[in-house]
């Protein structure tokens, strides 16, 4: 019988271990889905005496890409975004992420500006609102300004296609 517990306790740990190895680390839930998107009121990068806030896109489709001038896959997923932002079918605002803006503003000039505004989180506390966990992650928000839509890591030319393609198209055709 004192072998038993222990033996079960064993089989119970690997079934657990066995549902955790199946799991995609890349598929974080955001708890921010269907719901309005977090306030912010952030100082824009290109001219700091301007602010944006999230209430300024309402009644557009819109996407938030975090971001950060130090962020290898940030590096990675740039072109994607480049190239997604000349199609002009969605607005794309950054969220420059604990970032110097110096450096972000040069990051940019060299790799190319995808973004119709990018604000500063140099504190990341509105990125701790939205939930980030690291950059980069995407959202995409509803006219309503509701988040319908949350990539942890770079958007890349798959999930642009299969993901955040199909539910723009969606949120388009809805009655804003």
């Amino acid at each position: 019988m004192r072998f038993l517990i222990p033996l079960g306790i064993f089989f119970v740990l690997v079934i657990f271990l066995g549902i955790g190895l199946k799991l995609n680390p890349r598929e974080v839930p955001s708890p921010l889905i269907g719901k309005p998107a977090p306030h912010f009121q952030l100082a824009q990068l290109h001219t700091p005496e301007q602010t944006f806030s999230p209430e300024q896109m309402k009644g557009k489709v819109w996407l938030l890409n975090v971001w950060a001038s130090w962020c290898v896959s940030c590096r990675a997923e740039h072109p994607v975004l480049n190239e997604f932002a000349r199609s002009g079918q969605v607005e794309i605002i950054g969220l420059n992420y604990k970032d110097e803006p110096a450096d972000a503003r040069q990051w940019l000039a060299q790799l190319g500006n995808p973004y119709t505004i990018s604000v500063m989180d140099t504190e990341g506390m509105a990125g701790l609102d939205w939930g980030v966990y690291g950059v980069p992650e995407t959202f995409v928000i509803d006219k309503k300004g509701l988040v319908r839509f949350k990539l942890t890591g770079p958007v890349d030319p798959n999930n642009l296609q299969t993901e955040i393609m199909p539910l723009l198209q969606t949120l388009n055709g809805e009655a804003g």
